[in-house]
């Protein structure tokens, strides 16, 4: 992840060839100096709870993925250490989910979706909306900018990127 000028604010190392996710988020790419770890809950992603502590394996809170609502808009609740709801992340415009998994079936057409169909996703706390996360238009890569729209709590800022940033690996493989 990189701010506007560039620098490294986090460099993510997901573990290949898991059988329940373990994500680990370093500083920058030389990864000496740990942020936060993620960690699912179960092997079947459908409705996992994804677990994320600081660097000194203390728990910030939990991402956890809604299956069903999530069939036809990705839907996340993200919770505090107390298991409490104290955000979420979900898309901004279903449609875009439909019309990507419909194109993806004619060859070649579906090659190219990841160029005009881009998802948004939208992060807030109750009704407001505090950052806005886009797909930026690339043929074989997922690549996304982060937008604040509204005010971040500095408590819970960074359990908040961290969720982001889970959300980023489940989802970066549409549009």
């Amino acid at each position: 992840m990189l701010d506007v000028g560039g620098r490294s604010v986090a460099y993510v190392k997901q573990k290949a060839f898991r059988l329940k996710e373990d994500v680990e988020v370093h500083t920058d790419d030389s990864r000496q100096t740990p942020l936060w770890r993620i960690k699912a809950d179960r092997i079947i992603d459908w409705s996992a709870a994804y677990r994320i502590t600081d660097a000194s394996g203390a728990l910030l809170g939990t991402l956890r993925r809604k299956g069903g609502r999530s069939l036809w808009r990705a839907t996340y609740v993200i919770t505090d250490p107390n298991d409490q709801a104290i955000g979420g992340i979900h898309e901004k415009d279903p449609w875009t989910k439909v019309l990507d998994g419909l194109l993806s079936l004619i060859p070649i057409v579906g090659d190219l979706t990841g160029y005009f169909l881009n998802p948004s996703y939208l992060v807030s706390r109750g009704d407001e909306s505090m950052l806005e996360v886009r797909k930026r238009p690339a043929l074989f890569e997922g690549r996304f900018s982060i937008e604040q729209t509204g005010t971040v709590d500095p408590r819970s800022e960074a359990l908040f990127l961290a969720s982001v940033l889970m959300m980023v690996l489940l989802e970066r493989g549409r549009g």
